[in-house]
Formats: structure tokens, sequence, C-alpha cells
């Protein structure tokens, strides 16, 4: 194997490798921070890594706290909380640290201690961005523990507005994390379904973005060789949870699925989100269930572009149906659930999901401009299992 340490800057400043978290102290000291408060979600917060990181910042004469009150769909009120506790502790950065819902949360804290607004006036619709108060957002750190997201290299948050049932992105460039740390050793522990449904969310997001279409040929080679490391580390990842190197590179194509969905998003995350709002489900797993099905929906706009993915992934007979054929395959080998219907969602609510996906943000970065009557079809096909 490869030494695996590595200093990019691309999008920002990422230092990558195994026992890298012990350089935390000393990033915070670069940043300016001498009071962060690590924000991480209830279930991360009772685990040694959590104690370990606020020990390495105390033991550097940090006056490093930690808030955890966040639900796995982070929402406006836990953001006030964040807020909350930031000022309370006098924080002067925010070190976020965990899967997607605690970046998104530790990040969307960082925006609004700044801020006069509610969060939902920074909704990313228009220019609503230009409304933050740019210089009162603080500095953040980003370590994520899970390989999915990738939301440490991303300049929004995704937030459950709670009275309405949905998610929405909030967003602005400074948002972005000057710094972040891949340590695969912060997700050894990960159990096996967590690392299938996060390492099938990267995957969603690096096809989605390769196949929106939009010209940014630059996010297009990212997302295609993000692609290939999923293919060949995921399954080895959720094999042996301890493999260092497919644990590694998880995290980077994590990384670069996130960087790529610049280029856009689509119809998997269209559908994914409002029922991520409305069931409350896990995002990565919904992504992974829609996958074939959305799929199969975009065929016709997306068959040239999936044959020469399947020729660089080295596929025999490359070709749509091939591809489609190893996505069902590498599904059924991480024990991925086939229908929406064996996670208990049911199609009763079809025309309002197909609705609110029909207006979900994602859906603008989709190879066909589908309408809610389309989004309603699909969904009632992957609860059935109707490929």
């Amino acid at each position: 194997m490869s030494d695996l340490h590595a200093n990019w800057n691309y999008p920002n400043s990422i230092h990558t490798g195994a026992g890298r978290i012990q350089e935390l102290p000393e990033l915070c000291q670069q940043l300016g921070m001498q009071a962060p408060l690590l924000i991480t979600d209830p279930g991360l917060a009772t685990l040694p890594m959590v104690e370990d990181a606020v020990s390495l910042c105390t033991g550097k004469g940090l006056n490093c706290q930690l808030f955890s009150n966040i639900q796995g769909n982070p929402t406006g009120g836990n953001v006030e909380d964040g807020v909350q506790a930031y000022r309370a502790g006098n924080h002067d950065g925010v070190i976020a640290f965990g899967g997607g819902s605690a970046l998104d949360a530790g990040k969307a804290v960082a925006l609004m201690v700044g801020q006069d607004r509610p969060i939902w006036d920074f909704e990313d619709v228009g220019d609503n961005w230009t409304r933050v108060n740019a210089d009162g957002i603080v500095p953040i750190i980003a370590i994520p523990t899970t390989a999915g997201t990738g939301s440490e290299v991303g300049r929004a948050s995704v937030i459950t507005d709670a009275d309405n049932h949905i998610k929405k992105i909030i967003f602005h460039p400074k948002m972005l994390p000057s710094v972040v740390i891949l340590d695969p050793e912060l997700t050894a522990g990960l159990p096996d379904h967590i690392t299938a449904a996060t390492g099938m969310d990267a995957l969603s997001h690096n096809l989605e973005a390769l196949c929106s279409p939009f010209y940014h040929p630059m996010a297009e080679g990212i997302a295609i060789e993000g692609i290939r490391l999923v293919k060949d580390f995921l399954p080895q990842a959720v094999a042996d949870g301890h493999n260092i190197e497919a644990r590694t590179q998880m995290l980077v194509a994590s990384t670069m699925g996130a960087t790529a969905f610049q280029k856009g998003l689509g119809g998997m995350h269209a559908l994914a989100h409002p029922l991520g709002a409305v069931y409350n489900a896990h995002h990565g797993l919904l992504n992974a269930i829609l996958m074939p099905y959305v799929l199969k929906a975009n065929r016709s706009a997306i068959e040239e572009r999936i044959e020469r993915l399947s020729r660089y992934l080295n596929l025999d007979n490359p070709g749509f149906d091939t591809f489609l054929q190893w996505v069902l395959e590498l599904r059924q080998q991480l024990k991925i659930p086939h229908t929406l219907q064996d996670i208990n969602i049911t199609a009763d609510e079809a025309e309002r999901i197909g609705a609110m996906a029909a207006e979900d943000p994602s859906a603008g970065g989709n190879p066909i401009a589908f309408d809610a009557q389309t989004y309603a079809t699909i969904f009632r096909n992957a609860v059935n299992g109707e490929l």
C-alpha cells in the first residue's frame, strides 16, 4: 500500500492520513482559535474519540467545550441551541466532528453566531446568501467520521425546518471549512450498515454529478474517479472496518463526491430530501435504495455517459444494463434493501412527495426535467420494487 498521508489545498486545506487528528490543537491555533466549540451528535459524544479530541485541545491550553444536542436530521432549533452554547462559552471557532448531520449543524452554527436574522433568511434561493454578515462567520475545522456526505468540502448545510417538515439548504461561500482532517482511524469503528449506507451516499453524489447536464469537465473528472474508488474500496471497508487503506479511500471518495456535485445533483437527492424530512429516514440509505429507479428513469439522457463510465470501471460488456446490474449487485452485497417498503415507507404520500421532489433544488440538475407526476411514479416504483 502506498503512503496515504497527504496535504491538499483543493477545494480547501485537507490533511489526509491515519493519526492526523493529533494535529487538531495546532490547527486550531493557526486559525486563531483559543476556545473552540466542538459540535457533534449525541451518539458520538459518549465515545472515546470525541473525549480524546477535546482532551487533545484542553491539553494544549485551549478552552474546548462540547455541544451535542442535535438530531439525525438537524433542525433550525438545534442550530439555535448551538448558537446559545457558543455564546455562553465565549467561543471563537467551531470544530464540526462527526457524520453529515454534525458537520452540517456545526457549519450552520458557525454561520449563525454572527447573524441577527433567522436562519431561513439564508436559504439557498436566488441571492439570499448576500443577506449574510460575512464577517460574523467564525472559522470551522471539519472532521468527518463517516465517508458519505462530503459536507467537509461543502459551502452549505442541509437543515430541517421542523415546523413545515421540509429540508432547506442554507448557503454561503464562507461556510466552507478552513481546514479538514480526513483521519481513517476515526471511521474504523463505524458499523457495517452505516459504512454501507454512507458509502452509497458518496456513490450517489459522484454519480449524479457525472450525469448532471451542466458543463463542468473538472467536476466530471473528479466524479468518475470517485466512483472507481467506491467500486474498489466500499466492499472492502464494509467487510473489514479496520482496513485503513479502504477507510482512507472511502473518505477521499466522499470528499470527491461533494467537490464534484457543484456540477449538480439530481432525482435521487430530489426524492431523498423530502423523504428524509417527512419520514426522518437515513439520507444515505434513501439514496442507495432510490438509485436504480432514478437511473432507469434517466436512461435515455445518460446512456452514453454511463457507457463511458462502465469502460473506466472495467466492467464486462460496458453499457447501461451492465452498469445497472453492477449497482444492483453492489447493493445486494452490502445488504442494502431493494425497496422503500423494506424500510417501512409506503406509497400513501406519493403525490405529496412527488410535488416536493419537483420543487427540490436538486431537481434542477437532473438530466431530464421530471414533473411532480413523474417523481411520484419513480417513488411508487421504489416502494414496490418495480424496475
